[in-house]
């Protein structure tokens, strides 16, 4: 059996969309995305060397393009004060008094917690917000007035 040019470009493009499957590269599937334009160039009857520049130059800016999206959008926050990781972050809890240190324990869902403030100024008691959870130990700042 002989396997034409395009039949080649689509299975090298499959074999890297199944390689960034098992490595989780997403750059791959942009090189898959240029073997995919090498295909689309064979079928259309273009020569071997212009199916290779088509494929490199279509991979080449679609990972550029990835690469300057990726550079462009906003970081997200460290996992201790993401709350997409974890949910405690902004809940309220009241703190009933604080040591020198500016730690505390409260109770909270059910277990008690070690607290360190991490606002600005001297820690008060009465309504806090979690902004970071580090280890056991929660990091609250001042609750704003509801």
């Amino acid at each position: 059996m002989d396997l034409s040019s395009p039949t080649l470009w689509w299975l090298l493009a499959g074999a890297l969309v199944a390689a960034e499957l098992a490595t989780g590269t997403f750059y791959l599937l942009m090189v898959a995305l240029g073997a995919a334009a090498g295909a689309l160039a064979a079928h259309a009857g273009l020569g071997a060397t212009a199916q290779v520049a088509t494929a490199a130059l279509c991979a080449a800016g679609a990972t550029a393009a990835w690469h300057f999206k990726r550079a462009r959008s906003p970081r997200s926050a460290p996992a201790e004060s993401n709350r997409d990781v974890n949910l405690d972050i902004g809940e309220r809890l009241q703190v009933p008094e604080w040591q020198p240190d500016g730690s505390a324990r409260v109770s909270y869902r059910g277990a008690m917690w070690a607290v360190r403030f991490a606002g600005s100024g001297q820690p008060a008691a009465g309504e806090h917000v979690i902004v970071a959870l580090r280890g056991n130990e929660l990091s609250v700042d001042t609750a704003p007035a509801r």
